[in-house]
């Protein structure tokens, strides 16, 4: 296997997972610094900061939430909202060919966080290309902070 060079990889193997990501990032009121591009009443949407792909990124709701079904009506209803505008903003910006849209549930479903936040990763043709297969290697197109700037200014 050849080995590219990923630094902010190894961010993520090494950082502290004793805090909620989803509950401390909005509390630092530092949006541009933790990629939140969007603040409801309930929840907010932020880049995923080691993402599957471009323009990859994660609703969440401020309350601390494990389990789905806890979810109140207003945060799902505030949720689904912020999705369907992350999909107009993503498809203007970087005009993807598909999405993949879920959530991870628990450790075992890939879960890095357990609070509940819902992926939104916009996909291309091709953008399974050989790389993954023949060089185990994922490239990511764009960097983040280009990625939110765009999002800020739609969401503007």
């Amino acid at each position: 296997m050849k080995i590219l060079w990923a630094p902010w990889r190894g961010v993520f193997l090494t950082e502290k997972k004793d805090i909620c990501i989803f509950c401390e990032k909005p509390k630092e009121n530092n949006d541009e610094k933790n990629f939140i591009f969007s603040r409801r009443k309930y929840v907010f949407g932020m880049l995923n900061k080691y993402p599957y792909n471009s323009g990859h990124l994660m609703i969440s709701p401020y309350r601390h939430v494990i389990n789905i079904e806890d979810l109140t009506k207003e945060e799902w209803n505030d949720m689904i909202d912020l999705l369907n505008d992350c999909i107009k903003a993503i498809k203007k910006i970087m005009s993807p060919n598909g999405f993949n849209i879920g959530f991870n549930i628990g450790k075992i479903a890939g879960a890095g966080y357990e609070h509940i936040h819902l992926h939104i990763v916009p996909r291309w043709l091709g953008d399974t290309n050989f790389m993954p297969i023949l060089s185990e290697t994922k490239v990511i197109s764009e960097h983040l902070e280009e990625t939110y700037k765009k999002l800020i200014n739609y969401f503007k």
